[in-house]
């Protein structure tokens, strides 16, 4: 009989158990993984995409948060499959986009103003003069807000980075000052702020460690905190909160442009303020099919089946009319990068 050594037996069991994985149809390690990173703002929303879609579909992809700026520049440089952004890109970002640009809307959500007094049970209420000079260093104690708020130092906590947050607060006060305010992605606020951190989840646990810190999170991450959150004056003068039925209200009437992009939302004649849309950076061109093929599922499942978990998370849907046009685009314009 022949031996065989027992290194032969090893290397044997190693090719068999490599062919079964080859040929096992349904061995998710073959799962194409889409990495996706960018914008806090809708972290909450893509973290619960991605757990149902990998239920519903069996199909993965994982998103990171970085910021929207840090989203456009990794999408720019190709480092990921898709990119997640509150911003528009700008021509110039555009321009460096070799594989193009297709921007898909997921949904839009409110930027709350969170603040921690503990020593007062009343909420707080901000008229839009308040809210600018708050974030401008011309108001720097509580008792400014409110003759009965406790003599405390208002300490304001802000985003480090290239943030959509920052634009949409910013563009908001360019719009209620007149222009006095500029709307930046990375603003110079003309005052030493408390402190600045990258993302919504720094910002909120600052503001939850801090008396007398203010400072802004997307809506679904303050309440997941438990943070106290501002009423902020309206155009028509009301005071409102970032509920869903209010942000519902301010983004009811905005205009999509054929490449998915919106007329600045700047002040909103109804409902809450500070509200932005959200989008998913897409390559028009890919060298792999099978990447082609997943990014079309996934974004096929979003603007479908994806869009019933907006609304529980706080997030107003995409209009119909508007997701059934994104489909198309996603089927015609994705496309093999031709060689």
């Amino acid at each position: 009989m022949t031996q065989f050594p027992l290194n032969f037996w090893h290397k044997l069991l190693t090719a068999t158990l490599t062919i079964t994985t080859i040929y096992f149809p349904n061995n998710p390690a073959w799962a194409q993984l889409l990495r996706g990173a960018g914008d806090s703002f809708a972290e909450p929303l893509y973290q619960r995409y991605s757990q149902e879609y990998q239920q519903q579909t069996g199909e993965m992809f994982k998103y990171t948060t970085i910021g929207s700026g840090g989203g456009i520049r990794l999408f720019i440089n190709k480092s990921i499959d898709f990119g997640g952004s509150s911003l528009i890109p700008t021509p110039i970002e555009q321009n460096q986009m070799e594989d193009g640009l297709l921007m898909i809307p997921t949904g839009g959500g409110a930027l709350a103003i969170v603040y921690n007094l503990q020593q007062i049970t009343r909420e707080v209420k901000l008229s839009r003069e308040q809210l600018a000079k708050i974030f401008t260093g011309k108001i720097t104690n509580w008792q400014q807000i409110n003759p009965s708020f406790p003599n405390q130092k208002i300490q304001v906590v802000v985003c480090s980075d290239h943030c959509a947050t920052n634009f949409i607060l910013t563009k908001y006060l360019n719009r209620i000052t007149e222009g006095k305010i500029p709307a930046s992605r990375n603003p110079d606020w003309g005052f030493k702020v408390f402190s600045s951190f990258p993302e919504d989840s720094g910002i909120a646990g600052e503001v939850r460690r801090i008396e007398g810190a203010i400072g802004y999170v997307q809506s679904n991450v303050a309440v997941a905190n438990n943070l106290s959150i501002a009423r902020i004056e309206n155009q028509t003068g009301r005071y409102v909160q970032p509920t869903l039925a209010e942000t519902q209200k301010a983004l009811a009437n905005v205009k999509f442009n054929d490449n998915f992009t919106t007329e600045d939302i700047k002040d909103p004649d109804e409902g809450y303020p500070l509200v932005s849309l959200t989008w998913l950076l897409i390559y028009k061109q890919y060298l792999n099919p099978d990447t082609l093929q997943a990014t079309q599922n996934l974004l096929t499942w979003i603007l479908t089946e994806g869009q019933t978990f907006n609304e529980p998370l706080g997030y107003t849907k995409i209009p119909e009319n508007v997701t059934q046009k994104a489909q198309e685009a996603i089927k015609n314009e994705l496309k093999i990068k031709p060689y």
